[in-house]
């Protein structure tokens, strides 16, 4: 195993698992709480902002990767190689039907467009310009109800922090030994075979409240494999009071 996981994992060992029954969770000091702005972004500016779609369209069609890469970040960031290459075999299906997804933050949101079939995105505040972080997220089931304008209690939003390194915990230890579970049938089972590293795309959790009690995450993971193929992540994930999550959406690239 990696060297630099060895000292997460062993800081991970006191945790009560992610889905496990049982009390509260241990925050790392150097983890906080997602953080919390005073200024969010407003439903006009993230309908404005879901326009980038359209430019992004354009984009791939004419196979101009130079401007795909000015529209996008973080874990999209991957459009703008060999994906946006592959798009002579046909570009992504246009989405519409948006609902606008808004934390307390005025840097980032999230959108589930429904049409063609419900899918996640996220949208960053970068050098001023907002550009695609990640999606579409193909949603697993039924997406889960969002009340406009929630806010989740403190002690769920502290568990919400933790879920990238559940993640990264769960997929590099198979047996089970730190405690980090997901429910049955997860799709995060599918992602162990042949796992040689995991490793964030950056430390930074998102997450925003659907109610009182239910926070949904997003995050990102490059994986490389044994048989040396690398593979990134994106992966939607809801957090309930009692510190239980699952996953709600994900993609592999």
């Amino acid at each position: 195993m990696p060297r630099r996981l060895l000292a997460l994992l062993g800081a991970l060992t006191v945790l009560a698992g992610c889905g496990t029954p049982g009390g509260g969770v241990a925050v790392p000091p150097d983890e906080p709480a997602p953080s919390i702005s005073a200024h969010r972004v407003d439903q006009a500016t993230a309908e404005q902002a879901f326009q980038l779609l359209d430019r992004l369209d354009r984009a791939l069609s004419q196979h101009d990767c130079a401007a795909v890469d000015e529209l996008v970040t973080w874990a999209a960031r991957t459009l703008g190689g060999r994906a946006c290459e592959a798009t002579r075999n046909g570009r992504p299906a246009r989405y519409d039907d948006p609902e606008f997804l808004l934390p307390d933050a005025g840097d980032w949101f999230a959108v589930l467009a429904r049409g063609p079939s419900p899918a996640y995105f996220v949208f960053l505040l970068e050098d001023n310009r907002w550009r695609l972080g990640a999606g579409p997220i193909p949603v697993v089931g039924r997406p889960p109800a969002y009340t406009p304008g929630a806010t989740a209690d403190q002690d769920t939003a502290m568990e919400a922090g933790l879920v990238p390194q559940r993640h990264l915990t769960f997929l590099t230890d198979p047996a089970g030994v730190q405690g980090v579970r997901f429910p049955p049938g997860d799709p995060l089972q599918g992602l162990r075979a042949g796992i040689a590293d995991v490793e964030f795309l950056d430390g930074t959790t998102r997450a925003l409240a659907l109610s009182s009690t239910r926070l949904l995450v997003f995050d990102a993971l490059r994986i490389r494999r044994t048989a040396g193929r690398t593979e990134i992540v994106e992966l939607a994930s809801v957090v309930t009071a009692g510190n239980r999550c699952a996953t709600v959406g994900l993609l592999r690239r």
